[in-house]
């Protein structure tokens, strides 16, 4: 090509052109595409005010269910309508993923629809969750999670706090941990059901991911301390060695603790999760840093009423065994004989009476199903209690 052509060519390009190797073709197709996609966005927005709408006029019938239900008793006041319900969000949840064609994965489409369903929940009674704080910490990643960012959360110091909160009505459930593939079961947490009356009415499962965070002001080369709950520098020790090999650990009360820290400290970093480092306005100086990229922990949420099937379940259960040569195997018989899987079993102390024990077992399937109920009934005159802790939907995200 001539110099002449060349720059005639050079001529030819407009000033949005001149710096842009996209021809006015692909602006022009560019440019439909986006009109495109702002129609789209228009009746995105469109159907979901339909949905919010929807849902209000749910909470009207449930409200006017409760009235009626109440002058035909007399006055005789009738409970709250129960607006969250677990089975029919983990119903919505999994048809969304089973009719999803992509390009968005499954999962993605969900955690979309989780935070919709979120709002319009949120329209119809705001939902105030008390989980194990302080902010920033994984429960609260947990809590999220399962009910959406606009979920009213409320942080509290301990796992006794949660299950008084909810028990009281000053926050309507709990999001409390369970068990960590890693580290095994946490022991608080089944205590406070031997002492409570509330129920287990849904569960998450939350792949624990660790991040390296600083704050804007941090020097990275004078990092001279490294804030984290124990537990997660545990399951960085490996990471840190190689790493950081010489700078000082300080295990703290939490990793939100642990990011808050940073916030006056301009030699410091922290080990935490997503959640941390948005509350905190950190940094992610390095991503995934655990040692096992699988480890999950599982979270309960607790409340009041009990729940119906939503097709895939779990029954909790504690039992009060009798003090005697297999006890424990006369327990699980009916379990086999009536073909449910137990999932889990964990032993805790039986307070206040010495040497005595009880039995935390999760099986699948509701108690409503023929067989579940069976082999509960089969067990009861096997020991000194049982009782149903709660049958509730099995983690969909």
């Amino acid at each position: 090509m001539s110099e002449q052509s060349a720059e005639q060519n050079t001529d030819n390009l407009n000033p949005i052109d001149a710096g842009n190797s996209e021809t006015s073709t692909d602006q022009e197709f560019l440019g439909r595409l986006r009109q495109k996609i702002d129609e789209v966005d228009c009746e995105i927005q469109t159907l979901i005010n339909n949905r919010a709408k929807l849902a209000q006029q749910v909470a009207i019938v449930k409200k006017d269910h409760v009235a009626k239900s109440a002058s035909n008793n007399n006055g005789t006041a009738e409970p709250d309508p129960i607006f969250y319900r677990p089975e029919r969000e983990a119903q919505v949840l999994k048809a969304v993923m089973a009719r999803n064609t992509g390009p968005i994965a499954d999962e993605k489409m969900a955690r979309l629809f989780r935070e919709i369903m979120s709002v319009c929940l949120d329209l119809e009674a705001p939902q105030r969750i008390a989980f194990l704080g302080p902010i920033g910490t994984f429960t609260h990643a947990a809590a999220l999670k399962h009910f959406g960012k606009a979920a009213d959360t409320m942080p509290l110091t301990t796992i006794t706090d949660v299950f008084r909160e909810v028990e009281a009505g000053t926050a309507m459930y709990g999001v409390v941990p369970v068990e960590n593939s890693s580290e095994g079961v946490v022991n608080h947490t089944l205590d406070g059901f031997l002492s409570s009356t509330l129920k287990i009415i849904g569960e998450v499962e939350l792949p624990i991911h660790q991040n390296f965070l600083v704050a804007e002001h941090t020097k990275i080369d004078g990092i001279s301390r490294i804030y984290s709950h124990q537990q997660s520098l545990a399951q960085c020790r490996h990471w840190l060695d190689v790493n950081f090999p010489n700078v000082e650990r300080v295990a703290v009360s939490s990793n939100g603790e642990a990011a808050r820290r940073l916030k006056n400290e301009w030699h410091s970093a922290a080990i935490a999760g997503d959640v941390a480092a948005a509350e905190y306005d950190l940094h992610k100086l390095y991503t995934n840093i655990e040692d096992n990229p699988s480890n999950t922990t599982r979270f309960l949420i607790i409340g009041h009423e009990s729940v119906a099937p939503s097709g895939q379940d779990k029954t909790s259960i504690v039992v009060s065994a009798h003090d005697k040569a297999g006890a424990l195997i006369e327990i699980l018989k009916p379990l086999s004989y009536h073909g449910v899987s137990m999932t889990s079993i964990e032993t805790r102390p039986e307070r206040p009476n010495k040497w005595a024990y009880v039995f935390f077992i999760d099986m699948d399937g509701h108690i409503q199903d023929p067989n579940v109920s069976a082999a509960i009934a089969d067990i009861r005159p096997l020991v000194k209690d049982v009782r149903v802790l709660g049958s509730y939907p099995k983690a969909v995200l």
